[in-house]
């Protein structure tokens, strides 16, 4: 049986809303495309804002300056729909408000994740329609934009 580290892993994710659209990644898996938010994980002595701007510009091809925290999320990846691959997976997200430029040309970077197939900006009215993670944000669709509240959701999905 293979040992794993139990450690906690930080990460840094983005929320861009422009005209009533929210960009994602697109991700696709053995039950088909899905979409998360731009960003990842913070290396060791990496500031959370240099790892946000790192991971987008490697996933979306431009880094994004962060703007207010709008949230802090953990994902136990055993109490989720990935548990299988993500048991023992624990991630600290801390998520910024971002904007990006209406002529920023956006493109997967060359250093994109695993399981990346695109970019997407995802239609905030047909939001509840989408395979998008974490799921719980579904519900903060508020007049064309994503309101979110309180600032620390625990293990959510």
């Amino acid at each position: 049986m293979r040992s794993v580290p139990l450690i906690v892993r930080t990460a840094a994710r983005a929320v861009v809303v422009r005209e009533g659209r929210l960009l994602a990644i697109a991700m696709r898996d053995k039950e088909g495309d899905f979409y998360i938010l731009p960003g990842g994980g913070q290396r060791h002595g990496e500031i959370l804002a240099d790892t946000l701007r790192r991971e987008t510009r490697e996933e979306i091809g431009v880094a994004l300056e962060p703007g207010p925290v709008l949230y802090v999320r953990e994902y136990i990846g055993k109490n989720h729909g990935f548990a299988d691959e993500h048991r023992h997976f624990h991630q600290v997200e801390v998520v910024f408000r971002c904007e990006v430029a209406k002529s920023a040309k956006l493109s997967a970077g060359a250093d994109k994740d695993r399981r990346q197939v695109g970019i997407a900006w995802l239609d905030l009215a047909k939001f509840a329609d989408y395979r998008f993670f974490p799921a719980f944000l579904k519900k903060c669709v508020r007049s064309g934009d994503l309101v979110v509240e309180p600032v620390y959701w625990g293990d959510l999905n």
